[in-house]
Formats: C-alpha cells, sequence, structure tokens
C-alpha cells in the first residue's frame, strides 16, 4: 500500500495508525480484515475483460455474475471497486505486476496459474462444453481430433485442448471466436460456459448447441473432463488480502448472495452451485482437511 502524502490524527487514532492500513477497509466493512495489500487505499482494483454475464460495467460500476459478486466481496469489506478493463491474457500479468488487485471474469482454477498467482476459493462451478452448429454430432473429446478446435487465448484449457488437437486455433476475444463459428470457420469453440449459455439465449438465430463433455474423468485434462472452479486471481505478494477475500467468500456461499448474484441473469440452476467431484487442488494449494465450499440454506 502507498503511504498517503498527508495524514492527520483523527478521533484519538494516530497517523501511524492509519498508514498501517487500519482503514483499510472503511467504516461500514463487515468483516475485519487486517491491513489488505491494496495498490489503493480503501479501493479494490479490479481487472476484468468485459465478457458477459460474466464481467462488464454500467455506469462505471461492474456488472455481471462476477462483477455483481465483486461488488459484494468488496463491500463486505468496506472497499470501493475500481474496474480495470482488458483483454483477458493480459490479466495475469498485470495482477503480478501488482497493477491491479484481483483479476476476474468467468476463471477457472488451474494448478498452472496457482505457480505464478494466488488463486481464491471458488464463487461458483461450470463445466467445459463443446459449442458448435446444431447437427454437427461432436459428443466425444477424440472426435476433435481432426477438427477445427478453437478457444480463448489465456483460458486455462490450453494445454489440455491441445495434448487432444495441436492445430488448437487461439483467439484474443470471445466475440471474434464465436463469429468464427457462426461463420463455419471453426468447427468447435471452448468458451466460458455462462457466455455461451447467455449468448445462445440472446440469439438464437445462429443455430448453435453446446454439448457436455461426458467423457469420464482424466486428471491429465481435469478442467475439460471435470467440473471446475470459478475463482478471483491475486497478487502471491497479498496474503492479507487473500485472507480477506476468502472470508468474504465462505459469507457469500452461507448468505447465497452468488447464487443472488446469477439469478440475476438467468442462472438460476444449481447446477452452478453444486461442486465438482474431484478435488485437484488438494496437495497443490489446498492441504487435505480443504472442503469445496457449498450453499447454505437459501431461501426460496
Amino acid at each position: 500500500m502507498k503511504k498517503p502524502k498527508s495524514l492527520k490524527t483523527l478521533g484519538g487514532l494516530t497517523a501511524a495508525a492509519l498508514a498501517l492500513g487500519m482503514f483499510a477497509t472503511g467504516v461500514n466493512a463487515k468483516i475485519a480484515c487486517d491491513a489488505p495489500e491494496l495498490i489503493k487505499p480503501g479501493m479494490l482494483t479490479v481487472a476484468y475483460n468485459g465478457d458477459m454475464p460474466g464481467t462488464g460495467t454500467k455506469d462505471g460500476k461492474l456488472i455481471g455474475i462476477d462483477g455483481e459478486i465483486m461488488n459484494w466481496i468488496a463491500g463486505e469489506l468496506g472497499l470501493t471497486v475500481e474496474p480495470s478493463l482488458m483483454e483477458w491474457a493480459a490479466e495475469i500479468e498485470s495482477v503480478k505486476a501488482r497493477r491491479v488487485d484481483v483479476m476476474h471474469g468467468m476463471m477457472g482454477w488451474t494448478k498452472a496459474r496457482t505457480e505464478v498467482i494466488t488463486i481464491t476459493d471458488p464463487i461458483y462451478y461450470a463445466g467445459a462444453l463443446m459449442t458448435q452448429k446444431k447437427g454437427a454430432g461432436i459428443t466425444k473429446l477424440e472426435q476433435l481430433k481432426d477438427k477445427k478446435v478453437a478457444t480463448i487465448q489465456g483460458f486455462g484449457w490450453i494445454a489440455e485442448l491441445k495434448s487432444i488437437n495441436p492445430d488448437l486455433q487461439l483467439y484474443e476475444s470471445s466475440d471474434a471466436a464465436i463469429r468464427d463459428l457462426v461463420a463455419g470457420r471453426i468447427d468447435v469453440l471452448f468458451a466460458d460456459p455462462p457466455l455461451i449459455q447467455y449468448i445462445q439465449g440472446q440469439n438464437p438465430d445462429w443455430n448453435l448447441e453446446s454439448i457436455p463433455v461426458t467423457d469420464p474423468y482424466d486428471p491429465e485434462k481435469p478442467s475439460i473432463t471435470g467440473k471446475y472452479q470459478v475463482v478471483i486471481g491475486m497478487s502471491k505478494e497479498a496474503p492479507k488480502l487473500e485472507k480477506c477475500i476468502n472470508e468474504a467468500i465462505a459469507e457469500l456461499w452461507k448468505t447465497c448472495a452468488n447464487l443472488k448474484a446469477a439469478s440475476t441473469y438467468g442462472f438460476s440452476d444449481k447446477y452452478w452451485f453444486n461442486p465438482p467431484g474431484e478435488n485437484p487442488r488438494t496437495g497443490v494449494d489446498r492441504d487435505a482437511s480443504w472442503e469445496y465450499p457449498s450453499l447454505g440454506a437459501c431461501p426460496q
């Protein structure tokens, strides 16, 4: 945290106490947070890529499922959100360089990502979809070997898909990939499942369908053969911030605030909140006692 240029005594508390970040979470914080490592005092600088229904902005405020959840988390910590729009591939580098505090937007947990950034507990869950033209008949991963397969630059399942089809095409944005799928320039697209469901609902005339991956779970391909965790990423240099956000995420599940946010955008199915059967995080960035969070007693 940068030290303010001028500090004044407030209510009998010393300027030194303020400099240590005792008020970093603000007077309205519901969760006590001990001096989180923020780029700007009292503010959570958030990288997002604008792919709805995950993230977007309206009137300078984050929207979307992940965006609403981020606003809720910041509110629990008494912080103000400052959105920072960028391409998905730039988000991790921005977190590592401490240009932003956190990154998000339908981001899945992968072991490779744990080596460069810190990853929170999940905020909801998703499963890989093979999006294709209706009637294409692609239902198994082995069918991808001789197809034009694509995903988005920086997405967590790239290595897994390349092990099936080395000619995997990478796009800078989801918009460009979807346009090429509709135009027939690619056969199968792996994109964020909430985005795909949202797009298909908005554009039924595009004649697309999404087939869930039904191959048996493969620990070598956990992101595409198993349900994956949607998470938030941050710098390894911010352990206190990680602790604060994970405490807020625990409340998120307990109060069903994530289900409420998702329902606003048409994602009220409990599928998005049922944990995976496998736990690839054990022994990687979580110990053996860690369990997936699940919904509390949600009001009907």
